[in-house]
């Protein structure tokens, strides 16, 4: 028989809700126990981010087909532009809407302790051997050489670095992210300052839904009327993917029936097949509004102030350090270190973000999925003319 595991999701609301629960009557040397842990693996994070990125954004790039031409120039475009212009749109809104449904005055324990009673008892320095701007310029340089040239050695020997990397966030990574998750939320509620902030992001997180569902109707949308066709009948037909993927919480395994139900709403089986594999690893505006609303309500709780253009850069970095993340259990750890390098937030801040982006990894996963087929119809239209999109 089946051994029966239960989802990444799940235990992260379990670690969220003991750490809130145990918090509340621990002791504090038990408190300083996870809060040492979450030190080390603070850092363990932040070494393992930067291979990540090069060896999954060097795989990406280097595997695209050299011969796609128009098609995959077209995908990346508007790929990039639905992904960054998402982030700025959810920028906009939050911008004046956070403010009247986040505590500003809301002090809550997620700052640097160096001392105190919930002080780690010993630190264990884990610098990153690159850091994260190095690792993504060499994964270009790398990705864009490798593609362009007959480098077949150095394209086995990142497609093995790909499988290490990746033997570390499924055998390590992942099933110590709840542990850590748990000892953020029970360092909070020891603290006797955790309810403020989950009040405040339970009315951020609606605000995070209804954002993604206004950008899979804009883009169904514009789709819709390139090929004069009803928006929604398009996403009534891209629903079971949608449904697929939030139950599966993963944008890869959701390939089969995204392709299915892509192929219905576009002329081209070719543009479908396509399409659908490269935006199930580049296309994440789902994320992008979820991570730029929740680091908005962070910021606004902790009193930090906000900048639209350093946004403008945060919003950049996460659509090009974010490649290939959806395709990978726990790949949500790619936003830790534009958190940390572009909006200056500490472990805890990094943590917290980490935590909500896992807690909700099966709705972004959904609304990026949704996004898909609209991104198809638009490449499909544009190589076709427009009476092969006619009904």
């Amino acid at each position: 028989m089946k051994k029966f595991h239960f989802p990444i999701i799940a235990h992260v609301f379990v670690a969220m809700f003991a750490g809130v629960v145990t918090g509340l009557f621990m002791p504090s040397w038990y408190v300083r126990i996870f809060v040492t842990f979450n030190e080390f693996f603070g850092q363990f994070i932040g070494f393992l981010v930067p291979l990540i990125i090069l060896a999954l954004v060097t795989a990406a790039i280097a595997n695209t087909e050299r011969n796609a031409g128009k098609m995959l120039t077209g995908t990346l475009i508007i790929v990039f532009l639905s992904t960054i212009l998402s982030g700025l749109f959810a920028f906009g809104v939050g911008d004046q809407l956070l403010p009247y449904f986040v505590k500003e005055d809301a002090s809550v324990a997620i700052q640097p302790q160096s001392g105190g009673r919930f002080a780690s008892y010993f630190f264990i320095q884990l610098p990153p051997a690159l850091d994260v701007m190095s690792a993504l310029v060499l994964a270009l340089m790398l990705g864009l050489g490798i593609r362009s040239s007959s480098a077949t050695g150095l394209k086995k020997g990142i497609s093995e670095l790909q499988d290490v990397v990746m033997l570390s966030i499924e055998r390590v990574l992942v099933p110590l992210l709840p542990t850590y998750i748990y000892g953020i939320f029970l360092h909070m509620s020891a603290a006797g300052e955790v309810i403020d902030l989950l009040q405040n992001f339970l009315l951020v997180l609606l605000i995070v839904v209804a954002l993604q569902i206004a950008w899979v109707l804009l883009l169904y949308i514009i789709a819709a009327i390139a090929v004069h066709k009803n928006p929604f009948k398009l996403i009534w037909t891209m629903t079971p993917a949608a449904v697929f993927a939030f139950a599966t919480s993963s944008s890869a395994a959701t390939i089969p029936i995204t392709l299915k139900q892509t192929k219905k709403i576009v002329g081209s089986d070719e543009t479908a097949s396509f399409v659908v594999p490269l935006c199930a690893n580049l296309h994440i505006p789902g994320l992008n509004i979820h991570v730029v609303l929740c680091a908005m309500a962070l910021m606004l709780t902790t009193g930090m102030q906000i900048d639209l253009f350093t946004f403008i850069a945060f919003v950049l970095m996460l659509a090009v350090t974010c490649v290939a993340a959806p395709g990978i259990p726990g790949g949500s750890v790619a936003v830790l270190p534009v958190l940390a390098s572009v909006l200056g937030f500490s472990p805890e801040m990094q943590a917290i973000c980490l935590s909500l982006c896992i807690a909700m990894d099966a709705p972004i996963t959904a609304f990026n999925v949704m996004c898909d087929g609209a991104v198809a119809i638009m490449i499909d239209r544009q190589l076709n003319p427009p009476d092969r999109q006619a009904e």
